[in-house]
């Protein structure tokens, strides 16, 4: 399989990456196209597949990145059969005081830099029938406080992607986005390397443990894989059960849950 990832640096990305070559979820022998602004620990993740694996330092912000990382991943692979829209990044703040440059960064990254992708990528896709997948977020549907830019970013991506399966379907082309819940990153790894936050975290998600990236990155590699060939059109949750809590959290149910 021709495989495009971004944000492969590191987390979610990186996960997918070496998951893929090590033949989680979809067997068989892989090439990568490897894209990242962090072109030191993007060298090392490729390095670490081998030479399978291509590095494209990129900045997905930039508005011609669709069309340099496809023509990458052509010319490293001569072909894509699924593309890994995961590069994304986080800003926190109240809205009424962001300024409109966070506005603009935020949804470059998280929202638009996946239809330039995908758009770029649409017709090989669409001549091996082939499989977009976008890493969204629970906080596409949840809102979340101080992080409002991210989550309307994301709940866009998350539409962007039901729009896609719906119009390249025909192609055979299949669209799904995975959602993750709380998940240790290096992207999050500041706020749950604080013990008290991660038991608090932890504390309101069911199974009672944050994600990990080969949590995602796995739900990642089944929606692009064989497996799932008829499925389009979805967004997978991958949060430990936490997008169920609004009852229990609001006191719903007092008695009949079990303590831990």
């Amino acid at each position: 399989m021709r495989v495009i990832i971004t944000g492969a640096a590191s987390g979610i990305g990186r996960a997918c990456a070496e998951l893929l070559a090590a033949g989680a979820m979809v067997p068989g022998d892989h090439q990568m196209l490897l894209a990242d602004r962090d072109a030191a620990n993007l060298a090392a993740a490729a390095d670490a597949i081998g030479p399978a694996a291509k590095p494209c330092v990129a900045d997905l912000a930039d508005p011609d990145c669709g069309d340099r990382i496809v023509a990458a991943a052509l010319d490293h692979m001569g072909g894509i059969d699924a593309v890994i829209s995961n590069a994304g990044i986080i800003m926190g703040g109240a809205l009424a005081d962001l300024p409109i440059s966070d506005f603009d960064r935020i949804f470059a990254v998280n929202t638009r830099a996946a239809w330039l992708l995908g758009k770029a990528a649409y017709p090989h896709l669409r001549d091996s029938k082939g499989a977009f997948v976008a890493t969204a977020s629970m906080s596409a549907t949840q809102p979340t406080p101080a992080l409002g830019f991210y989550s309307c970013s994301k709940a866009a991506l998350l539409m962007m992607v039901r729009q896609l399966s719906i119009e390249w379907g025909p192609d055979g082309i299949r669209c799904n986005t995975v959602s993750p819940g709380p998940t240790y990153t290096p992207m999050t790894s500041a706020g749950y390397d604080d013990a008290a936050r991660r038991a608090q975290r932890e504390a309101n998600i069911p199974l009672r443990k944050l994600g990990m990236a080969n949590d995602v990155a796995n739900a990642i590699l089944f929606l692009i894989g064989p497996h799932a060939g008829h499925i389009s059109g979805i967004d997978l949750l991958v949060d430990g059960g936490m997008s169920n809590m609004l009852m229990p959290s609001s006191g719903g149910g007092v008695g009949q849950q079990r303590q831990t």
